[in-house]
């Protein structure tokens, strides 16, 4: 295998005409050049240069081999201008994964903001379920992924750098014309003859609600199994019965149900949001700009629902 660092000094001696010149091109000493030339041809076996008492002319092998190094120089300048171009977040893809509630609510406006401020990337998201989002980084299919856990199931994954952006609290989902509302103060062991809108399929909300029931002191009686949040809503809204949620999972809330907060020492656990990244790779420019982005709109979320807290939107309990 040829150097290619020899063949680019040949190509700059057969531009410049001299060797002197070439090496001073590529800032290295007359005699350090000198070698690398006889050591390539060496390597090719064929002389690549007559020596004139002013400067170099090229042999014909010399002239073979100088035209594959000006290609190969053209390839290794484009590449170079094609790292620049990502390093300046000018070109590129930047790939993520998600699941369904971070992508209805925080991932929009961080994808917006990423798209108006660097409008030669292009993004990917992926939305999978928890098992699926950590093979993803693991295997380098994305960079970043949003992640969620809670007391009980705490990521501890040391192949994996994680920043918790947020908390977002376990929530009471009723229907707007509930006696609830009237409550001054709701614990959970209030709820024990409440039914109970749960998520379906093993949903965590579902492993929640038993949870936080059963610290309450009774097993919540379910009338209905949702596939979704809007889903339950709806049945909250139609009177079927109540729901617990995640308030993040809850951005769209419907017009015909509202959202109480549990009292600090009511057993309702919180869950943390997570952004998460495989910690054997440094994160290129596009993810750093994007962690940045996702900081930014998490401390909006976070203070948006300080706001609508203190103002009584979401009535505490």
């Amino acid at each position: 295998m040829l150097d290619v660092r020899r063949v680019l000094l040949l190509v700059e001696a057969a531009e410049l005409g001299s060797l002197t010149a070439a090496a001073d091109a590529l800032a290295i000493t007359p005699s350090a050049a000198s070698q690398q030339m006889s050591r390539l041809e060496a390597e090719v076996g064929h002389p690549l240069l007559h020596r004139l008492p002013r400067g170099v002319r090229l042999t014909d092998a010399g002239h073979a081999l100088a035209e594959r190094g000006r290609a190969i120089r053209r390839e290794l300048r484009g590449a170079q201008a094609d790292l620049e171009s990502l390093a300046q977040l000018d070109r590129g893809t930047l790939r993520l994964g998600s699941f369904p509630t971070a992508s209805a609510s925080l991932l929009p406006l961080a994808l917006t903001r990423f798209s108006r401020k660097h409008p030669g990337m292009r993004t990917a998201v992926r939305s999978a379920l928890f098992a699926e989002l950590l093979e993803l980084l693991d295997t380098g299919e994305v960079e970043l992924a949003l992640l969620w856990d809670y007391d009980w199931n705490r990521i501890d994954e040391q192949a994996l750098h994680v920043e918790h952006l947020l908390d977002d609290p376990t929530v009471l989902v009723v229907p707007a014309n509930s006696e609830l509302l009237e409550e001054p103060r709701i614990s959970l062991a209030d709820l024990a003859s409440q039914e109970w809108i749960i998520r379906a399929d093993n949903h965590p909300v579902a492993e929640v609600l038993r949870r936080s029931c059963r610290l309450a002191g009774f097993d919540p009686k379910i009338s209905y199994e949702s596939h979704d949040y809007q889903e339950a809503q709806a049945m909250v809204a139609a009177g079927l019965g109540i729901a617990i949620a995640p308030r993040l999972a809850l951005t769209n809330r419907r017009h015909d149900v509202r959202l109480v907060h549990f009292a600090d020492d009511v057993p309702a656990p919180t869950r943390r949001i997570l952004l998460a990244r495989n910690a054997s790779r440094p994160p290129t420019p596009a993810a750093s700009a994007m962690t940045d982005i996702i900081r930014s709109v998490s401390q909006r979320f976070t203070e948006s629902n300080l706001h609508r807290t203190q103002l009584g939107t979401v009535r505490t309990g």
